[in-house]
């Protein structure tokens, strides 16, 4: 029996649980299951339920819950040894005070450097800093959100990259990449919610290297549904691409909308039932 919590694929058994904790009948469904379907947006409670229930889940959500936030990837990144920008991680301004023995400090970065905070997505809560007083401005609402309960935040190296940044896409098997590329000169953040455009044709070849990349990553996660965000130094000449984000519930425009999107998703679900030597489920 094929259990789907997704709304959009239909299975033996359909179950929602959208605003709500999972119960007991959940737990029946999912244990009496051979393989749960699950939304993107599924809670890390359903997610758990699913996992240690059921032998076969879709999507693999373990990264996204096992390495939460942006503090979470970049530790994801360090352990899989993949490029990324020499980044520094941080629970609190206590854990910063800490490491650099004192507050306010300058960090080990040149200006400018990246400052994110754990949370946010498309852009926001991202921010380039260019001078001290911009850093001592950052720290100031770090406090802020900390007094507020939101904490966490990275500084990461900035990497010069021409105002544009590579999405590689994958859901299940199929796997797709575009440019997003800002227009303004002076603009940071080269995201579609902030004003970029996209460009799937341009620079094929380094495309194609940032693809061989995730394909290698998800291999070793086993992370099939995602949307990277990858980096090109434009001052190295060698091309490698430095991985950024992982974001598990990623914008649909560049694939060509929702409706675009899920039948893809679909295709891809049934040809992981049959991989797993399960019937195919119905779809509509």
């Amino acid at each position: 029996m094929i259990l789907s919590y997704h709304p959009c694929f239909e299975a033996d058994k359909n179950i929602l649980c959208a605003g709500r904790e999972p119960d007991a009948d959940d737990l029946a469904a999912i244990t009496a299951a051979h393989a749960v379907i699950l939304p993107q947006g599924c809670r890390r409670s359903l997610y758990e339920m699913a996992h240690n229930n059921c032998g076969h889940v879709f999507p693999n959500f373990d990264s996204r819950f096992q390495y939460a936030g942006k503090i979470g990837q970049a530790r994801l990144f360090q352990e899989k040894n993949v490029p990324h920008p020499r980044t520094e991680t941080y629970l609190n301004l206590n854990t910063f005070a800490e490491h650099y023995g004192g507050f306010p400090a300058t960090p080990a970065f040149d200006f400018p450097f990246v400052f994110k905070f754990d949370w946010g997505g498309e852009g926001y809560q991202v921010y380039l800093i260019q001078s001290a007083s911009e850093f001592k401005d950052i720290l100031q609402t770090a406090g802020n959100y900390e007094d507020s309960g939101h904490t966490g935040f990275i500084i990461q190296e900035y990497i010069p990259s021409t105002n544009r940044s590579l999405r590689v896409v994958v859901i299940g098997q199929t796997v797709i990449s575009y440019w997003r590329v800002q227009s303004g000169a002076l603009s940071f953040c080269s995201n579609l919610a902030r004003g970029a455009v996209i460009d799937a044709q341009a620079d094929p070849e380094l495309q194609a290297v940032a693809v061989t990349s995730v394909k290698a990553f998800c291999s070793s996660t086993g992370i099939n549904l995602g949307g990277f965000d990858l980096l090109f130094s434009s001052q190295r000449k060698r091309s490698i691409p430095l991985f950024l984000e992982i974001n598990y519930y990623f914008g649909r425009r560049g694939l060509g909308g929702s409706e675009r999107f899920y039948e893809i998703l679909i295709v891809e679900i049934e040809k992981w039932v049959d991989r797993i030597g399960l019937r195919s489920a119905r779809t509509f």
